[in-house]
């Protein structure tokens, strides 16, 4: 929004503006947050940042987590959910040196920035640009537990068909099972709501492609974006979640990215779609190509279908994540590229047919994800199946153009699968990380924070008796 102090300081004379809010990242993704007086607002504050522990965030030991949060001028923009007119920005975190901070090489702003930087010296191009899809779930009511002697939840929504029969106030038009997408009026209750996030994202620079309702019938809704680079779109990731989840609960609501949130619905991806350039110019085209794909394009699927399984650490980071990948659900289940075909992890969009605009989507991620890790991982796994040459149909990847949802019990063991745990994926990163560390892009220390981080909420999950449990194993 702004280049300099002085642009900042005119346009919060101008508008009234009281506080300033500075964003921050942790580890595992969630946005916070400290404030200070708008007249407080300084040339200092730039250059020499604001002090806070690391260690509440996640990176750091307490004996090791004094370090300074600088804000980005660029990323600027009006909270509209604040009473008080405040101007928020998100920024980036250093590490105390003298003379000069050094940016700490943990945050996730400065690892996307870096993994954008590697691309870069490689000379492969100038650019990932990519466009995420977010869908999730908005509710009227959620209360859940997970107490020694009491765990399970309860969501509610008036549009879902568990509420046919209520007996109080009840006007039909209900969604059935499965049956959410592109519902119209009167059963799409939620048309409006999206409609207000939409105007609230372009008001925050946020370019809206389209919103509709999913195919989840309780309250399920996706929401896509046009494209940008990775740390540009890890930005307006955190902002769009933000706004999604402020403006339900302004509107006596809850919205969740849970990739799972109801048994037997569907789930809550992010689907990502991506393509590269250099000096302005799509290389992801080939009018002679498989789906007009380059030999590029294919090298980068190569390379993301290579390391897949590790991936998913970052891309489906929560336990929850594999409950959303399963069959049925047109969510990917096998390792695979293929055209216009939801069943495949890369799908290529047939409708996309421009050299500028053909691309391909990564189809498992979700929004539990940290966006910033996520999306430079995938980077980086596409940046060394290039390298590499890495041929997608050479690997046993397809194209498999074809149902991958009904195979038969010998073509399921020819077919890799994504993993279907989360400690299935922490241990492909364990062993498969060194595509990742390649220009410093992820440091080691991070990884191996992330999978302690990570393998503590298997373990804390895994240890927890579930109402399912009591159901099938009670009387035995």
């Amino acid at each position: 929004m702004f280049n300099d102090l002085s642009e900042a300081k005119k346009f919060i004379e101008e508008n009234g503006i009281e506080m300033v809010d500075f964003m921050m990242i942790d580890l595992i993704g969630r946005w916070r947050h400290l404030t200070v007086p708008a007249a407080r607002f300084d040339q200092e504050t730039l250059r020499s940042g604001i002090g806070f522990d690391g260690s509440n965030y996640g990176f750091a030991p307490v004996e090791k987590s004094d370090m300074v949060f600088i804000p980005d001028l660029t990323t600027a923009y009006v909270d509209q959910f604040m009473k008080i007119p405040t101007l928020a920005m998100i920024g980036d975190v250093f590490v105390i040196k003298r003379p000069d901070n050094l940016p700490f090489s943990q945050y996730p702003r400065n690892v996307s920035k870096r993994a954008e930087e590697y691309l870069k010296k490689t000379g492969i191009a100038d650019e990932l640009r990519i466009g995420p899809e977010f869908e999730f779930h908005v509710f009227d009511h959620v209360s859940y537990s997970a107490d020694p002697e009491s765990s399970g939840f309860r969501v509610d929504v008036e549009q879902a068909e568990w509420n046919k029969g209520f007996a109080g106030e009840n006007l039909g038009y209900k969604v059935n099972n499965k049956e959410g997408y592109h519902i119209a009026s009167p059963k799409d209750r939620l048309y409006d709501f999206r409609s207000r996030v939409c105007m609230q994202m372009e008001k925050q620079n946020i370019a809206v492609k389209y919103h509709h309702h999913e195919v989840g019938g309780p309250g399920q809704i996706e929401i896509e974006i046009e494209f940008g680079g990775i740390t540009e779109m890890a930005d307006k990731t955190m902002i769009t979640k933000y706004i999604i989840k402020n403006q339900a609960i302004a509107e006596g609501k809850t919205a969740t990215f849970m990739p799972k949130p109801i048994y037997d619905e569907a789930g809550n991806g992010m689907h990502i779609h991506m393509h590269l350039f250099k000096d302005g110019k799509p290389l992801f085209y080939d009018e002679n190509g498989y789906s007009q794909l380059s030999d590029t394009a294919l090298y980068f699927i190569g390379g993301v279908l290579k390391h897949i399984a590790a991936l998913c650490a970052f891309t489906d980071p929560s336990t929850n994540s594999y409950k959303r990948l399963v069959p049925g659900y047109e969510a990917p289940v096998t390792v695979g590229f293929a055209t216009a075909n939801r069943s495949s992890v890369i799908r290529i969009p047939a409708y996309a047919k421009d050299p500028d605009k053909k691309r391909f989507e990564i189809r498992n991620p979700d929004g539990t994800c940290n966006p910033y890790y996520a999306y430079a991982a995938i980077l980086m796994a596409g940046i060394d199946g290039i390298k590499k040459k890495t041929d997608p149909v050479k690997e046993g990847f397809g194209p498999y153009d074809f149902n991958l949802y009904d195979l038969n019990d010998g073509d399921k063991k020819k077919i890799k699968s994504l993993p279907q745990f989360l400690e299935v994926a922490l241990e492909a990163l364990k062993n498969d990380h060194d595509f990742l560390t390649e220009g410093g892009v992820f440091p080691k220390e991070l990884i191996d924070i992330w999978l302690e981080k990570k393998n503590g909420d298997v373990f804390r999950q895994t240890q927890m008796p579930t109402p399912m449990e009591f159901d099938m194993y009670y009387d035995l």
